[in-house]
């Protein structure tokens, strides 16, 4: 199925207010339903919010929607056609988000999947404005995710917060140390890209996967290397 056939029928059902998807098991942990056009469909919808967030839609983030969501190159025109009629048809982004987290609550896996391929967009232009980040922030709400989950991920994409290793693990500057290792094996164990791919997540979230896995790797190292436990590079 085309991403334009995809957003046309997996729309009709995401704009239909009388429409409640149940909440799914949380078998298969990083993976939508399949053929579930309707996630789909609030996926592209909430890409191309994300993109018109700060009032326009630039070419490098299509390109970035395109390279996220493994669009083939023979879709580009496609790609741009979906993310014009989204970002004029869609109600509010709020709703897409409302959808996928009713129906994947169980699932924070594939939720925190969704957040970290709206991340890569907002930086696809090289800055991520204030009215970027309440988008991001309010649809990581929306999800479950409290602040301290927010700004883990927040720092695992963004420049600026990866100088701080604390906030990428996601535990407090005074933390004890074995806080600090069983945060860091928990954030590996659940973020490492071959466990990602092997419960099933589409193949799309393996990119920013290493991304992560890296980013949460640097962090340990720099806490234990501030600690006096492994010499700095």
């Amino acid at each position: 199925m085309s991403l334009w056939q995809i957003l046309i029928e997996g729309g009709k059902r995401l704009f239909d207010s009388d429409v409640q998807d149940d909440p799914v098991p949380a078998e298969n942990g990083c993976a939508p339903d399949p053929n579930d056009v309707g996630f789909t469909a609030a996926v592209i919808g909430l890409g191309a919010k994300m993109a018109a967030a700060d009032g326009r839609v630039s070419d490098s983030e299509v390109m970035v929607f395109s390279r996220v969501f493994r669009a083939a190159p023979e879709d580009a025109d496609k790609v741009r056609r979906v993310f014009n009629i989204a970002r004029q048809t869609v109600r509010g982004y709020e709703a897409y988000a409302r959808r996928i987290a009713k129906k994947y609550s169980a699932r924070p896996c594939l939720l925190e999947g969704v957040l970290d391929g709206l991340f890569m967009i907002a930086g696809a232009d090289g800055a991520v404005t204030d009215d970027e980040m309440q988008y991001l922030r309010t649809v990581a709400e929306t999800f479950g995710f409290d602040e301290v989950t927010f700004r883990r991920i927040r720092a695992s994409h963004l420049g600026p917060e990866r100088d701080d290793p604390y906030h990428i693990l996601g535990v407090a500057h005074d933390a004890a140390f074995d806080d600090i290792r069983r945060a860091y094996r928990k954030l590996m164990a659940d973020n490492h890209p071959d466990r990602i791919v092997g419960n099933g997540a589409p193949r799309e979230f393996e990119i920013a996967a290493h991304d992560k896995a890296a980013a949460i790797t640097g962090a340990y190292a720099r806490i234990r290397a501030e600690r006096g436990m492994i010499a700095a590079n």
